[in-house]
């Protein structure tokens, strides 16, 4: 199974390059939408949490430890914001933002647990397989381009904001790989799935929602705050694929 698995995890990381869109879009126009990609992507981390990973967790684990797992995810891309932060500000001086690092981190750790999930349907059944990496696809998508959006707003540039993002879109290829050699160890999903889940909610919640707040404009806040409700919607939406 390890052939359709590849192509499958190739497939997911590729998604990564429909950020590419944006490079052809002049500085001016793309200034005026990174609010809105920045929504999207909040409202798909959270949507993904609640209606995709933490579902997920507490169908193998206890409410108890599910919830004790997300808190500790929660802890930990705290703990690793505040040391990006100081490594790489001093004082004021910060070109870009250290949730731009957190996010990469969330989305790696999040593209190598779709990894493991994809390899665990194909480990079942050709069709389990399919269906689950048409549902991993369909969700990427929107969150892709809304992490794209917030990496240029960290301050990254547009070229390596897109190989950053691909770079981490690869960690699902690798998942892909562990899960088809070691048959996709389920002790493994339990803990990486809710503390993805923690971390999502975390740069969700303490990074990307207060972007949105600085908007002062309350016809460009609004329909922020209508895309935030959007990502959600989609997430919930994607989760009646699964």
């Amino acid at each position: 199974m390890i052939i359709p698995i590849l192509i499958s995890t190739i497939v997911v990381s590729l998604l990564s390059l429909i950020g590419v869109v944006t490079l052809s879009l002049k500085t001016n126009i793309l200034k005026k939408i990174l609010i809105i990609l920045v929504s999207l992507s909040a409202g798909a981390l959270l949507g993904g949490a609640f209606f995709h990973l933490i579902p997920e967790s507490l169908e193998n684990n206890s409410s108890m430890n599910t919830m004790g797992y997300v808190l500790v995810g929660f802890i930990i891309f705290f703990f690793i914001e505040k040391i990006l932060h100081w490594r790489h500000c001093h004082d004021n001086d910060c070109k870009i933002h250290s949730f731009a690092y957190t996010n990469l981190v969330g989305d790696s750790i999040h593209n190598f647990i779709d990894g493991l999930v994809i390899a665990a349907s194909f480990n079942a059944s050709m069709s389990l397989g399919i269906s689950t990496t048409l549902a991993v696809v369909l969700h990427e998508i929107p969150q892709e381009i809304g992490d794209f959006g917030v990496l240029i707003h960290s301050g990254i540039e547009k070229k390596k904001a897109l190989l950053f993002n691909f770079l981490t879109a690869l960690f699902a290829v690798l998942g892909g790989l562990i899960g088809s050699i070691f048959n996709t160890n389920q002790i493994l999903l339990n803990l990486l799935i809710p503390i993805a889940a923690g971390g999502f909610i975390y740069i969700s919640s303490s990074d990307l929602i207060p972007e949105i707040h600085k908007e002062k404009n309350k016809k460009k806040w609004t329909i922020s705050f209508i895309t935030f409700l959007f990502g959600i919607l989609m997430m919930f939406l994607f989760s009646f694929l699964e």
